[in-house]
């Protein structure tokens, strides 16, 4: 499974790899999100349900490119990115994507219950949602785009694959599963915090599942990626379902 021979990496470069990328992420989709931008009538701008779809795919984009290079460069390509035969069988790794997919929107459900009784409120997901189910087109756009390229395969190579293979390679964390597992969830939920603590933390927490499922795999990344692909186009087609009278409202 790992590439031979992979370049040491110490903490100065893992951050350097982690800032090129992040910087790629975040400068990759701002041409989309101006260009398919509005002027509101109080003169203010708004992003559109298109232009962010657009921006999503587009920053993940970038970022797995920048990503590619450094893995490459460092030999640890094949290693990172396990994409070939799981060595379990596809049955195998089907039966855990979909446990995970069951597991995870049970925890999404819960989780929210749990939550709220705590004081920390619901997750902020009402402008995500209104983008997903603004009509037919932008549905599908967003399940194409943003569910299937940008979540399912891009986080997944990003925070499973590359992620996780930087940090195993760090002295002190080299080998310890749980250390690196809960980093790469605590990164994995704050980038969700524009829904809120509690949406930062639910997705925190199934970042721990999708972690684990990684290594379970031996490093393959398919049950992981099969998994998120189901989760989001689930959510986004109850979601979308719901705007059409097909499920009744839920009370937030």
């Amino acid at each position: 499974m790992s590439d031979t021979p992979a370049r040491e990496l110490g903490w100065g470069r893992f951050i350097l790899q982690l800032a090129t990328v992040a910087f790629a992420y975040f400068a990759g989709g701002v041409p989309a999100a101006l260009f398919w931008g509005y002027e509101t009538a109080d003169g203010t701008f708004a992003l559109s349900s298109t232009g962010v779809a657009v921006s999503v795919a587009l920053s993940m984009a970038s970022a797995v490119l920048v990503a590619w290079l450094w893995l490459r460069g460092d030999g640890a390509l094949k290693r990172a990115w396990n994409l070939g035969t799981p060595a379990s069988g596809w049955t195998t790794t089907f039966i855990y994507a979909v446990l995970a997919t069951v597991a995870i929107i049970g925890w999404f459900t819960l989780g929210a219950m749990l939550l709220q009784a705590l004081g920390f409120g619901a997750p902020d997901t009402a402008e995500v949602f209104g983008w997903i189910t603004e009509s037919r087109f932008h549905f599908i756009l967003w399940i194409v785009l943003v569910a299937v390229f940008a979540a399912g395969i891009g986080e997944e190579l990003m925070l499973r694959g590359f992620l996780i293979d930087r940090l195993d390679r760090l002295d002190g964390l080299r080998g310890r599963m749980w250390p690196i597992i809960l980093l790469q969830a605590a990164i994995f939920g704050s980038l969700h915090i524009y829904q809120g603590v509690s949406g930062a933390i639910i997705t925190g927490v199934a970042a721990i599942g999708f972690g684990w499922l990684r290594y379970r795999c031996d490093g393959n990344l398919w049950a992981c990626i099969i998994a998120h692909i189901a989760v989001d186009v689930i959510m986004m087609s109850l979601a979308y379902a719901q705007t059409l009278g097909m499920l009744p409202e839920i009370a937030s």
